[in-house]
């Protein structure tokens, strides 16, 4: 046997045992995740905020 068979199959093994790994952890897909419920409720209306108090007009500068 040379050594690039030896890579090769090593590198299956290794490849075919980091599929096994991944399908283990975590489902491919939407399969085992549960369906997304939409939400039926309606959005709150803004609130009105109070408009910014304002300082005092003045009305003549004195020179």
């Amino acid at each position: 046997m040379n050594s690039e068979k030896v890579a090769g199959i090593l590198g299956a093994i290794i490849a075919s045992a980091i599929l096994v790994i991944a399908i283990a952890y975590g489902p491919i897909g939407q399969i085992g995740k549960p369906a997304e419920v939409q939400k039926t409720e309606q959005p709150a209306p803004p609130v009105a905020a109070a408009p910014p108090v304002r300082g005092p007009v003045v009305r003549e500068v004195p020179q």
